[in-house]
């Protein structure tokens, strides 16, 4: 695998703006539907696709600005930085009821990524190049992001669902580690169901991503189930690491220095 996939040249030529265009149909016909059924949800199809549509551009023009660049190495690692920076803010604006979460959110984005490309890149599973970092930097941050946010959220709703039961471990001598154990283990368990439960069936009920682009390409069917492999362990890698990080921050935040339920905790909070 470090000797690069061969691909299929005939394949490049199928992939054109008409069949974009085509794929759009799809969508079409659910706005038709949302309209014709009074659902409402024809202007968030439309947003979704045009963004996705402008991101995507951009991203494509930056790649071609970094193969082209002098310091693509430079660019490459600018590139995760930000992306880095991007997922924190959104998962600290995603969860503005834990005060202090932003030094968690970068540590565990960061963390996960630095760790997951340390590992493709440090045994040789893929071989380094600038566009490697930042396409694997992305897997690794887009599905760390969702699983951070969702673990901070759990232990909230918990803590708020029970401050009473905080209160009375606290009387009865629990310091904030026996309230860690008390809160995250759930919260961990919780945040991280959706993507255990994507990795038990993964290849059963659909192909993954990954695997499926590189069959279009022409790659050679046991290499891409050995990159999806890769690509499936990292992903969930990551959202374990970003979901103990997060549930570990958000939880000792329920417990003041004095400890105490902090007030955001409390109803009203």
């Amino acid at each position: 695998m470090a000797q690069g996939f061969q691909t299929d040249p005939g394949v490049a030529g199928v992939w054109d703006w008409p069949v974009v265009a085509a794929s759009l149909s799809l969508v079409a016909g659910a706005i038709f539907l949302s309209r014709w059924l009074g659902l409402g949800v024809e202007r968030s199809l439309i947003w979704a696709s045009l963004r996705a549509a402008v991101q995507l551009l951009a991203v494509g023009a930056l790649l071609a600005f970094i193969l082209r660049s002098t310091l693509p190495d430079l660019w490459a690692w600018a590139w995760v930085a930000v992306m880095i920076g991007v997922a924190s803010f959104v998962m600290v604006r995603r969860m503005p009821s834990a005060p202090g979460v932003w030094v968690p959110a970068t540590t565990a984005v960061g963390l996960s990524t630095g760790a997951g490309l340390a590992v493709v890149f440090g045994f040789g599973a893929i071989p380094y190049d600038p566009i490697s970092v930042v396409v694997f930097a992305g897997i690794t941050i887009g599905n760390a992001m969702p699983h951070g946010v969702l673990a901070a959220k759990q232990v909230i709703a918990q803590a708020r669902d029970r401050p009473g039961t905080i209160e009375a471990l606290l009387a009865m001598g629990f310091d904030r580690g026996g309230i860690v154990r008390f809160l995250a283990p759930e919260s961990a368990r919780m945040a991280l169901i959706p993507q255990i439960e994507r990795t038990k069936v993964v290849g059963l009920i659909a192909l993954p991503g990954a695997m499926t682009g590189l069959l279009l390409a022409g790659v050679d069917p046991v290499d891409a189930v050995v990159v999806q492999l890769l690509v499936m362990y990292l992903v969930l890698g990551a959202a374990a690491i970003t979901v103990i990080v997060m549930v570990l921050a958000v939880t000792r935040s329920t417990i003041t220095s004095r400890l105490q339920v902090a007030d955001w905790v409390r109803p009203g909070g």
